[in-house]
């Protein structure tokens, strides 16, 4: 019995977890987006923007939906795509997102006053070290979209001002698959970025505190939260 279930099973476990097809598929098939988001949208791939794509935006979606969040924390907004995306899905929180990015900072200044109908988003200009400790009370999600290399710097604080049954997300963590690759393989101006992940990993992965689970969407998505 045990033979015949390795023999059948192993073929399974082999294959790859997301074929470029299935993602293609993921992004084609699934409810597109409507509404004034998609301008936000358009403009983001006329302009080479990175955003969270299609298949992160519905898992936000259904994600919000069932954990209906009163806070929401962002740090990475870009040009408030994102933080746009979960204002739809959470009508009643309050979502508050971080950057320093002068030039990110003014067209998402442009976005939240032409989109953030209901006022629930709050922008904060400046290094988020600094401003993560001028936070305070509980935060029910914590979303990092920012330079990968500070995800690590960023967590015990985070963990701070996380809700006790809050979730971290912390995106782009696969890399493009670098995260695979000897460090000394990968080239020296992205050395200190994979370094930072691994830190990460190594506090997180098989550390008694936390529950983490890692999503193949997009590039790779990390979700940490308090083990009970």
């Amino acid at each position: 019995m045990v033979d015949t279930y390795k023999r059948t099973s192993n073929p399974m476990m082999h294959r790859p977890v997301v074929k470029p097809e299935l993602v293609k598929w993921m992004r084609e098939s699934q409810t597109q987006l409507s509404g004034e988001i998609t301008e936000v949208l358009s403009f983001a791939k006329n302009n080479n923007i990175p955003v969270i794509p299609h298949e992160t935006v519905l898992y936000f979606q259904m994600l919000l939906s069932l954990l209906r969040p009163k806070r929401i924390l962002e740090i990475g907004t870009a040009i408030g795509f994102s933080a746009l995306v979960m204002a739809q899905a959470s009508p009643e929180a309050e979502i508050v997102t971080i950057d320093r990015n002068l030039e990110m900072i003014e067209l998402a200044k442009e976005n939240l006053s032409k989109y953030d109908h209901r006022q629930q988003i709050i922008l904060k200009e400046g290094d988020a070290q600094e401003v993560l400790t001028e936070l305070s009370g509980a935060f029910d999600i914590i979303f990092m979209d920012s330079a990968k290399s500070k995800y690590v710097e960023f967590l015990p604080r985070a963990m701070e001002l996380l809700a006790p049954n809050g979730v971290i997300l912390m995106d782009d963590i696969f890399q493009a698959g670098e995260i695979l690759i000897p460090i000394m393989e990968i080239k020296r101006n992205q050395r200190a970025l994979e370094r930072g992940l691994r830190r990460l990993f190594d506090e997180v992965f098989d550390n008694p505190k936390y529950l983490t689970s890692v999503l193949p969407l997009g590039d790779g998505l990390l979700m940490i939260k308090r083990a009970e």
